[in-house]
């Protein structure tokens, strides 16, 4: 979790933005945006987060990594 300080609580808020009742709690805090590749097992083999949630993956990086953990086809 993300934890926002009480000057970006009261920017929210002028944004028309209620942090406490969308998420129904009071503790000021954001998920982080993050990138899970789970294989049909259940083990994550990749994972990418960033608290900043302008930032995310390139395609490229996340196909690369699909292509390294997907299974051998069936012959």
């Amino acid at each position: 979790m993300y934890q926002l300080d009480d000057a970006m609580v009261a920017r929210y808020a002028g944004y028309g933005i209620d942090l406490e009742a969308a998420s129904g709690r009071d503790h000021h805090q954001l998920p982080v945006p993050s990138v899970f590749l789970v294989e049909a097992g259940g083990i994550i083999r990749w994972v990418y987060s960033n608290p900043d949630h302008r930032v995310r993956p390139d395609n490229e990086s996340l196909l690369e990594a699909a292509r390294r953990f997907a299974p051998e086809p069936a012959k």
